[in-house]
């Protein structure tokens, strides 16, 4: 007989992942997904509508400890319980009813919690990954099954990573998917105490400080560049967002305060240790601001 499977799914990794399972043979009873946010850039894949296309039922519940949740997941019988990028933490109850496997992009311990590829690109990462593990109460703790590195080069924006990440919890799941059927996957200890936690980020957190050194300010840039909010900064009232930089190597801004600014008619970002940032690409909402506007507005507000 087929395995029976409940599955919390959403975003791209959602997807990818429900698919390895419906490939892999598994009778996939219900997907509990998320309303998309109309506030929320939908760049990634619609769990939603796979479902639809493969005649699977559905069901949303704003709050995971739901009692209406739980009383659906017993119903379906399942043998698993898989959560791939689902956005709530599922409670005890939930996860008593059969064992549970959620796949996190990346390489646990390391970056447990929120926003996991935002935060490694953010700390200078050279690799992350993708780790499915045994889910338990306490968040991205339970022990590991099956983990792929991917790399992060030094370019690399957050999404082009979670490009690369999609791509490693793909190939996580369809390599493990039959010993994990079978019960016969391996596990191994998910060391807490060698790894790290972070939270959530908000559009907030990429608010750019010039005096941090420039690799500092470009991380934040790659964590953050669209289709996420972006690195932003103020001039005047103005709130203005890098969409597309570079670090500049080797040359020092000479007598230049840090800040935006134009320099041989590029824009610019100098920083707190005197090297730039070659921005080629500045936002005001959704408008580009070329150079000659930028010089505008820096003299009206730095007369």
């Amino acid at each position: 007989m087929k395995a029976r499977a409940v599955v919390f799914a959403y975003h791209e990794v959602g997807v990818r992942c429900l698919q390895v399972l419906l490939a892999g043979g598994v009778d996939v009873a219900l997907v509990l997904t998320h309303d998309d946010d109309p506030a929320e850039n939908i760049w990634y894949g619609s769990v939603r509508a796979l479902c639809r296309e493969r005649g699977i039922a559905t069901a949303v519940y704003a709050d995971p400890t739901d009692p209406a949740l739980l009383a659906a997941v017993r119903a379906a019988r399942p043998d698993f319980l898989f959560s791939f990028y689902y956005r709530h933490l599922l409670p005890a109850a939930v996860l008593a009813v059969a064992p549970a496997y959620n796949m996190h992009g990346s390489l646990l311990p390391e970056f447990r919690g929120r926003a996991p590829i935002n935060w490694a690109v953010l700390h200078g990462a050279d690799r992350t990954g993708a780790t499915l593990h045994e889910m338990t109460v306490k968040p991205d703790a339970g022990a590991i099954v099956a983990q792929t590195a991917v790399p992060i080069l030094p370019d690399d924006t957050a999404f082009e990573v979670f490009g690369k990440v999609t791509v490693a919890a793909e190939q996580t799941l369809w390599g493990v998917l039959p010993a994990l059927l079978a019960g016969t996957a391996p596990r191994r200890c998910n060391d807490l105490q060698q790894g790290s936690y972070f939270g959530a980020r908000t559009p907030a957190d990429g608010r750019i400080d010039w005096h941090a050194d420039a690799q500092t300010v470009y991380n934040l840039h790659r964590a953050v560049a669209p289709p996420y909010p972006g690195a932003h900064t103020r001039l005047g009232g103005v709130l203005l967002t890098l969409a597309r930089a570079r670090l500049m190597p080797g040359r020092l801004a000479s007598g230049m305060a840090p800040g935006l600014a134009v320099l041989d008619g590029r824009i610019v970002g100098v920083c707190g240790d005197g090297r730039m940032l070659a921005i080629t690409s500045l936002l005001d909402g959704l408008t580009e601001v070329s150079p000659q506007q930028l010089q505008t507005m820096l003299t009206r507000n730095h007369p």
